[in-house]
């Protein structure tokens, strides 16, 4: 009886290792064809940021973030967060795959007291200093109002709120049933958050009756699934719910589903690869990425985790080509034209703009800001364009001493939602000798503009600081564009002429604009 006992035990044996030999010679197969010519089912970055941008025109677009966004802010990863936990269960946390366990062991081990894991948490993610990373504060920056997310700590909220949007936060499941008024963007924590870690998600039991205690979030996030293209960065698929929620929506409605993008980094070579190890890596992450093809989740692949910010940042510049800031102040507006001529033409800006489909962001400089602001309304208006905040922001500057102390800051930030840039007139009443001199803050955002990659235009033929800064760009004029086509030329040149019309110069603004734009 036992040698039949043990014949079966080593048959066994035998079995699962020829499953495996079958296994890796499938796999290192399946590399070879790829070193051969063979590649993998993805999407290139251009197509990507071409794509994702024309959602994102059409605010159709949602985050998810999982644990590799948060990581760049200094919070650890899984890992990071149970391997004391697995040291205590005498475990190496670098051989486990299934974290999930471990955490559940753990829990096990203490009597199904969770008090340790409960405390790992609240102290890993709450009220730790970081900075918010690049990535962060583009994602918030962007015109996105639907964030998901599997991470406990409070980055997202709090790189939204650094930016001036109002975020409404849901961690628990009552969350769901209430609105917060006036809300610019709504942060879905399906995992919990860690100010209330005694019910974040986290053990195998919060798995396996997440559908029971927290099932509301699944239904919000298979709608959204549905409605909207999914950016996921920082994410595994490792994750049972989500998991769940895919494999249904794709069970339901089959090769229809909605399109969505996600970030994989290509496997590379380790220090310590034995012959064949990155092959095997390669065929089974090649594996990986063909079945995200199942659920129409398209990866984008990156030699290194900083090309992620880099392509993010490229979305955000070919969102920001359709935003101009318009600078300006104007205590006079010289001899050349009435006031009532040199306002009309800022006025048929600004309308221009806005049925040329430009976005605007105005600081409200004197004499000028107004004049944009009732002309941007009054097109948006007439057209009944949907969101007002679409198409018009406004940041008057704060008038307070404290305030003004923070105005550079304050244009470096209005400068970051703009991808063009506008200067006109730029003149204000001296306080020493009461006569007109060049506005420095008007010089100022020219300079933060350039700095941060924006696209500068300064109307010269208004006079003032404008005057001079056209002389500024045109004495380096390659240096500010250095692919300009001869018509861009010809057009700043004649930018620079105070002697044409008004309705001319306003016709060339919006050609030499509408050409940056594609630049």
């Amino acid at each position: 009886m036992k040698e039949t006992v043990s014949f079966h035990r080593l048959k066994k044996v035998y079995i699962k290792h020829q499953a495996s030999i079958h296994l890796y010679q499938d796999l290192s197969a399946r590399a070879t064809s790829l070193k051969s010519g063979g590649t993998m089912v993805t999407v290139t970055i251009e197509k990507f940021v071409e794509d994702f941008s024309n959602e994102l025109r059409e605010r159709n677009v949602a985050i998810f973030a999982g644990a590799g966004l948060s990581v760049g802010a200094g919070f650890v990863d899984w890992k990071g967060l149970l391997k004391p936990l697995a040291d205590e269960l005498s475990l190496d946390v670098e051989k486990e795959h299934d974290l999930v366990k471990i955490a559940q062991y753990h829990v096990n081990h203490h009597s199904n007291n969770r008090n340790d894991l409960s405390n790992a948490i609240l102290n890993n993610f709450s009220k730790k200093k970081t900075e918010i990373t690049p990535s962060h504060q583009i994602l918030a920056r962007l015109p996105v109002f639907t964030y998901w997310t599997t991470n406990y700590d409070t980055t997202i909220e709090d790189a939204l709120r650094a930016v001036g949007k109002n975020a409404d936060v849901k961690y628990e499941v009552a969350q769901l049933l209430h609105t917060l008024h006036g809300r610019d963007a709504i942060v879905y924590k399906m995992h919990g958050d860690a100010s209330n870690p005694s019910s974040a998600v986290l053990c195998k039991e919060d798995y396996e009756t997440y559908h029971l205690n927290r099932g509301d979030f699944l239904t919000a996030l298979a709608g959204d699934l549905l409605s909207k293209m999914f950016l996921f960065v920082g994410f595994s698929f490792s994750d049972p719910n989500l998991d769940y929620v895919l494999s249904r929506l794709h069970t339901r409605h089959g090769n229809n589903l909605r399109k969505h993008y996600c970030f994989v980094k290509k496997e590379s070579a380790h220090a310590d690869d034995k012959e064949g190890d990155l092959a095997y890596r390669t065929a089974k992450q090649d594996l990986f990425v063909r079945d995200l093809q199942r659920y129409n989740i398209r990866a984008v692949m990156v030699d290194r985790y900083e090309q992620i910010p880099e392509i993010l940042g490229m979305v955000e510049r070919r969102h920001k080509s359709d935003t101009v800031f318009v600078s300006g102040a104007a205590h006079s507006y010289g001899s050349q034209w009435s006031s009532e001529e040199a306002l009309s033409f800022v006025h048929k800006l600004g309308m221009t703009l806005i049925e040329k489909k430009f976005r605007i962001v105005t600081g409200l400089g004197l004499g000028i800001g107004s004049t944009i602001v009732d002309a941007a309304l009054q097109q948006i208006y007439r057209n009944e364009r949907r969101i007002l905040t679409d198409e018009l922001v406004i940041r008057p500057f704060p008038q307070s001493t404290e305030g003004k102390q923070l105005w550079t800051e304050y244009r470096k930030n209005m400068l970051d939602f703009a991808g063009l840039s506008v200067f006109m007139f730029g003149n204000r009443l001296a306080t020493a000798s009461g006569g007109i001199e060049e506005s420095p803050g008007v010089i100022e955002e020219f300079e933060v503009a350039h700095a941060k990659g924006v696209k500068v235009l300064p109307l010269g033929f208004t006079g003032f600081a404008a005057k001079t800064l056209w002389e500024k760009v045109n004495t380096n004029f390659d240096t500010y564009y250095p692919s300009a086509s001869p018509s861009f030329k010809t057009w700043f040149t004649e930018l620079g002429d105070p002697t044409r019309s008004l309705d001319d110069q306003l016709k060339t603004t919006i050609s030499a604009l509408t050409e940056l734009q594609k630049a």
